[in-house]
């Protein structure tokens, strides 16, 4: 085996947000980067692996202020909860940091300074939307109000659901706060920009020159061409974050500081162990830097940040890579179905590096979502971890423990076999480095069906009932243990901990530079057992446990804020007219993203009514014939698109999670619902 030129190399993955706990989407990320980081280690590569959590911005600061607690204790909190669940799920950080420390804020002025200084701040006034109670100004998802397109009610001040138009806050009829209820003002304040704009040449080379996986090259192309705007880098008080230097009552935007978050991290692992911060962050650093992040914010870490980098005189990253998002039995994760499944609560139930070999079967180099099929992962786990490898150790291990006295043969019986398997670890390691980790347990499980398939054939268990075939069956479970040793090699990025253990059974240390060693003639210890097989109960109680939560967090939770609407009374309820609607016909809305047209039999007359369920019945014929229930004295609306005389009901948490409300059968159109 040729020997490796070793590599210096930083890694990270995207920072968790202070305000909550982790669900499996979190760990999606972190699994990928820790296998990544493991391999680097297992190659006897030099590979640092920083994280930290995401602990500055406005949306701390409230939850904060709900809780009675200091935003401080809240994040001090919350990143004790997140480090039990990576340490649950054996995400071997070097380091993990927070943002809100001395090191950021180091940085985070030190890189500030340096873009004032080459002209790369500017200063502009911004009209704001701004909460007189709150005293606070309100970003885009802290208003609501009516559609200025549609008229819809309780949107967002960014964008409407109901018709998909988007427009500026300014545009919003009835505005009101979501934190308080009050009627926003418009209020001008100074705002920070980074000048982004300045680096468009740069960041056309810099995102085609590898940096990124050729999709997001693609994405980003887009973007560029369309042309980019200066980034707004401060927000003002109050808020929870850093101070800008130069600008009293201005504070850095949480995604300023979050990036740098990377370095401070880093700079901490430095002052506790002696290394180099220059030597990975100085311009023309021969270390390598990557960054695995969610494509929903690709715009974050391959725009702003390497523009940020080039112009504060610091390296840019090798490789951005970006991934998907995680999906549960091929659906979005949802609370009401117990499939939006938190990290704590999987930790409860089942054994974590289940999910990391299943998330790692999965996983390919592309931006592609990942589903979570919980009958497939039982399916998966059950029979590549424990029927394969843990089958081989555990069928050949009795043998070498109770008849050869721990202690495996002079030699082997199939040594071709072996030699096939050392040879296929060129294959698996250049699918773990290229992040392919689908085709790395592909070309294992390959090895894996080998192996089983030789035991099957040689039958060591007939062999060693037979004195005549002792040796033979002795050089038969040493050959099988050899083909374990290198599958346990290969897995042990993935299933850390269960190679952990079979490392104390091999009595061996395993690293790549042990490929081709043979352990002929030495011995091991008593095999004890490695992983169980999961039983289905088990999930579907982890399902349940998942809904409860959410129900319970739902009953405790505190009472919302004032909407801004009057209360009504029974009276004002009475108003509305329920009737059973036939579904005649249901149609596409040219150029609407969200909407169906729907003609509603009610008897004696049709209606149409628009309805913003595309999402969730994207083929509309199977709509037509069912019955529904609709409010028919709602007056009559002008859309875009038309007029909508009426409203459909319907429920749901939203996006392909909506399903109409539809009465018993018999009932018969037109008939009153009370």
């Amino acid at each position: 085996m040729p020997e490796l030129t070793p590599r210096r190399i930083l890694v990270t993955s995207a920072l968790p947000y202070a305000n909550g706990p982790l669900h499996l989407g979190h760990l999606l990320e972190t699994i990928q980067t820790d296998i990544w980081v493991r391999f680097q280690k297992l190659r006897g590569h030099d590979c640092r692996y920083v994280c930290a959590d995401d602990a500055h911005g406005t949306a701390i600061m409230l939850k904060a202020e709900q809780e009675g607690i200091t935003p401080e204790a809240l994040i001090a909190r919350v990143q004790a909860d997140h480090m039990a669940d990576f340490e649950g799920f054996h995400i071997g950080f070097d380091h993990y940091h927070s943002t809100h420390s001395e090191e950021n804020r180091h940085y985070s002025t030190l890189i500030y300074q340096r873009l004032r200084d080459n002209g790369h701040i500017a200063t502009r006034e911004v009209t704001q939307a701004f909460d007189p109670e709150k005293g606070l100004f309100l970003a885009d998802r802290f208003i609501k109000g009516t559609c200025p397109r549609c008229g819809a009610d309780d949107q967002y001040g960014d964008n409407c659901e109901a018709c998909g138009a988007t427009y500026s806050p300014t545009e919003l009829k009835n505005p009101r706060s979501a934190l308080s209820g009050a009627t926003p003002v418009e209020k001008a304040s100074t705002h920070y920009f980074f000048t982004l704009t300045a680096f468009a040449d740069f960041l056309k080379r810099w995102t085609r020159a590898g940096h990124v996986q050729p999709e997001v090259a693609n994405k980003l192309a887009e973007w560029l061409d369309a042309g980019l705007q200066d980034w707004d880098i401060s927000r003002d008080a109050p808020y929870f974050g850093f101070e800008i230097p130069d600008a009293p009552g201005k504070y850095f935007y949480v995604w300023l500081d979050a990036p740098i978050g990377y370095m401070a991290s880093f700079q901490a692992l430095c002052d506790r162990e002696g290394l180099d911060f220059d030597a990975y962050w100085q311009q023309g650093s021969e270390a390598e830097l990557y960054h695995f992040i969610g494509k929903d914010i690709i715009n974050f870490h391959a725009l702003f940040w390497p523009a940020m980098l080039s112009s504060a005189q610091f390296r840019t990253p090798t490789g951005v890579f970006a991934h998907g998002f995680l999906t549960v039995n091929g659906k979005k994760m949802s609370k009401s179905r117990g499939t939006f499944i938190m990290a704590k609560t999987w930790r409860e139930h089942l054994d974590t590096e289940g999910l990391r070999y299943y998330f790692a079967a999965k996983l390919g180099a592309s931006v592609d979502d990942i589903d979570l099929n919980l009958e497939d992962f039982v399916q998966r786990v059950n029979s590549d971890l424990v029927g394969k490898v843990v089958n081989i150790a555990s069928r050949c291990a009795k043998f070498i423990n109770q008849q050869f006295g721990n202690e495996l043969a002079a030699s082997l019986d199939r040594p071709e076999l072996v030699e096939a398997a050392i040879e296929a670890g060129a294959g698996i390691a250049e699918a773990f480095e290229a992040r392919e980790y689908a085709r790395a347990i592909r070309e294992i499980m390959a090895v894996a069906d080998s192996a089983n398939q030789y035991i099957d054939e040689r039958k060591p268990w007939v062999l060693a009932k037979d004195p005549n075939q002792t040796e033979l069956a002795h050089k038969v479970c040493t050959t099988g243990i050899h083909l374990f040793r290198l599958l346990a090699l290969y897995l042990k990025p993935v299933t850390p901990q269960m190679v952990a253990r079979a490392e104390v059974f091999l009595n061996e240390h395993l690293d790549w530079a042990g490929l081709e060693r043979l352990r002929c003639g030495e011995t091991v210890n008593p095999f004890e057992p490695l992983m169980g097989r999961i039983d289905p109960k088990t999930v579907a109680a982890l399902v349940d446990a998942s809904a409860a939560q959410t129900a319970a967090a739902q009953t405790a939770s505190p009472a919302p804020k004032a909407t801004g609407k009057p209360m009504i009374n029974i009276d004002d309820f009475d108003k509305i007219d329920l009737r059973i609607a036939r579904i005649e016909k249901a149609e596409l809305v040219e150029g609407a993203d969200k909407l169906l047209r729907l003609t509603l039999n009610l008897g004696d007359e049709t209606r149409t009514v628009f309805s913003g369920i595309r999402a969730a019945y994207g083929d509309p014929a199977v709509l037509e014939g069912r019955l529904t229930v609709m409010i028919v004295n709602l007056a009559p609306r002008k859309m875009k698109f038309g007029v909508s005389e009426g409203m459909v009901l319907a429920a749901g948490p939203g996006g392909k999670d909506i399903f109409l409300l539809s009465p018993d059968s018999g009932a018969t159109p037109g008939m009153a619902v009370k």
